[in-house]
C-alpha cells in the first residue's frame, strides 16, 4: 500500500542526546525533534539515516516524537558553547505532529534563551505559530522554506502530504515582514519534473519577492530511487553533470535578473555534479 494512503501512526520515543555535531556548511549542531516525517516526500533520503527501522521502512506513515528532548537539551546547552543549530536537518520540525506536541517550540525557547543561533528549514507554515518567539530574537534566527516549484502537480508528485506551495510563500512573506532572515531552498531539482524554465523563474521570483537568499540543489540519487516502480526512477537515470550545468546556468541567469543572492546547496561547486551516490 502506498504511504499516501496509510493513516499516520505516532509513537513516543525517549532519547539520550539532543544535539549532534553537524557536517553541513555553517551549521555546528543538528536538532531533530521527530523521527521521520509525515510529509512523505518521495525524494527524501533521510530515511537512510534514521535508525528506527519501523520509521525508516514506513516513511511518511510512522513518526516518532522525542518526548523528552527538551529536558535532554536543557542539560546539554549548559555545558556547550553557543553555536548555530540546524533545526530539522533530517525531519521537518514543523510537521503536523508539532501542532500537537510542541517539542520544537520548547526546544527553540531553550536554545534562544542560551544565545544559540537557530536555522530552521521547513515546508510547513505552522512555523508562524512561533513568529513572536522567533521575532523576539530575530538576530539569532533564520528560516528557510523548501519550494521546488509553484506547480501543485509537482508538489503532489514530490511532496504528496506537504502543505501547498502558496502557503509556504505566504509564510515566508510574513516572516520577512517582521525582520526575520529568510531563504528559499530550491531542491531537489529533478530532471523533467521541476527543471523547466518556468519552474526556475517562478522559484527565483519567490526569493526576490520575499527578499530571501536562494539555495539550489539537484536530486541526489539513492538506491531506493533505482527501482522501476519508484516515481522518480526515470528522472534519476537522467541526473548527470552536463544536465546540472545547464540548470545552474538558468538559475544564475534568473538570480542576476531579479537581484537574488543565490548559492549552491550541498554540492559545493555550483557548476559541477559528482557521480550520483548510490
Amino acid at each position: 500500500m502506498s504511504s499516501k494512503l496509510r493513516p499516520l501512526r505516532v509513537k513516543h520515543v525517549s532519547v539520550s542526546t539532543a544535539l549532534s555535531r553537524s557536517g553541513l556548511p555553517d551549521i555546528d549542531f543538528a536538532l531533530n525533534p521527530y523521527l521521520g516525517c509525515s510529509h512523505g516526500c518521495v525524494y527524501c533520503y533521510a530515511r537512510l539515516y534514521t535508525r528506527d527501522r519501523e520509521v525508516a521502512e514506513n516513511w511518511g506513515s510512522v513518526v516518532g516524537v522525542k518526548t523528552n528532548l527538551p529536558l535532554v537539551l536543557m542539560r546539554e546547552v549548559r555545558r556547550l558553547k553557543p553555536g548555530v543549530v540546524g533545526v530539522g536537518t533530517i525531519t521537518d520540525s514543523y510537521q503536523p505532529a508539532e501542532a500537537v506536541y510542541g517539542v520544537t517550540k520548547r526546544c527553540l525557547e531553550i536554545l534562544l534563551k542560551r544565545g544559540f543561533n537557530v536555522s530552521i528549514q521547513t515546508k510547513n507554515p505552522l512555523v508562524l505559530r512561533d513568529i513572536g518567539l522567533l521575532a523576539s530574537r530575530r538576530e539569532l534566527v533564520d528560516v528557510g522554506f523548501t519550494i521546488t516549484s509553484l506547480n501543485e502537480s509537482v508538489r503532489r508528485l514530490l511532496e504528496p502530504k506537504a502543505p501547498p506551495y502558496k502557503a509556504r510563500v505566504y509564510a515566508l512573506d510574513k516572516l520577512r515582514s517582521v525582520g526575520i532572515k529568510t531563504w528559499v531552498f530550491y531542491g531537489p531539482v529533478v530532471p523533467e519534473v521541476n527543471d523547466d524554465e518556468e519552474s526556475v523563474r517562478d522559484v527565483v521570483e519567490v526569493a526576490a519577492s520575499t527578499s530571501s537568499t536562494l539555495y539550489y540543489d539537484p536530486l541526489h540519487v539513492k538506491s531506493f530511487m533505482l527501482n522501476e516502480h519508484h516515481p522518480l526512477y526515470s528522472s534519476a537515470l537522467k541526473v548527470n553533470s552536463a544536465w546540472w550545468r545547464s540548470i545552474v546556468e538558468k538559475i544564475l541567469y534568473y538570480c542576476k535578473k531579479y537581484g537574488v543572492t543565490c548559492k549552491p546547496g550541498f554540492t559545493g561547486d555550483a557548476s559541477r555534479l559528482d557521480t550520483p551516490s548510490l
